[in-house]
């Protein structure tokens, strides 16, 4: 079983980047659960958003505290969440920033992981080309897809497509395309 752990802020599609995610799972033909962890937070405040992806039926409903991906959706919370918390040094990470990992003061946690199993991408960046909006959801779990393989490309276009039909799809699809080309480039295979 694939155990994904989202953070980011109320606000920024943490829920709903792991419903797109368990949606692409089913559509490679996987079973896959996702929920959220937050209480009655306001807008902006620290959430958690989980996903398990497995061949069998999912049935464990609890947080997740030994995730194998780790995506952070705002790089503020690496100094006031332990987004790394659980971690193994086989587990994927990804990182919405600008900002190199010695920029982020995370140089030491990223060289224990293997090179090709994190990155750093600016997909709040992408978001705001293509959607003239900060949401870095779309573009961060076809970042996933491309670094861990675990679900296709073709599944997450699907997915974001059946949520939001129209051009808000279509626009977060090339989020998500871009984003995926982004890690295949920049992560050694």
């Amino acid at each position: 079983m694939l155990q994904i752990r989202i953070h980011g802020r109320g606000g920024q599609g943490v829920v709903t980047a792991a419903e797109l995610l368990s949606m692409a799972a089913f559509w490679d033909g996987k079973f896959a659960l996702a929920f959220p962890s937050f209480g009655s937070e306001r807008m902006g405040a620290p959430v958690a958003a989980y996903c398990r992806i497995s061949a069998q039926v999912v049935r464990v409903r609890e947080p997740i505290v030994a995730p194998d991906v780790i995506i952070v959706q705002d790089s503020t919370l690496l100094r006031q969440v332990d987004v790394f918390g659980g971690l193994s040094p086989q587990g994927f990470v990804l990182i919405n920033s600008t900002r190199t990992s010695e920029e982020l003061g995370i140089e030491e946690r990223c060289s224990s992981l293997r090179e090709q199993h994190w990155c750093i991408l600016p997909a709040t960046d992408i978001a705001i080309k293509h959607l003239q909006r900060p949401l870095p959801n779309a573009g961060l779990i076809a970042a996933l897809a491309a670094l861990t393989q675990e679900v296709s490309l073709a599944s997450i276009e699907k997915a974001i497509q059946e949520k939001f039909p129209g051009s808000v799809g279509y626009r977060n699809i090339e989020v998500a395309r871009e984003a995926y080309d982004y890690v295949a480039s920049h992560v050694p295979v």
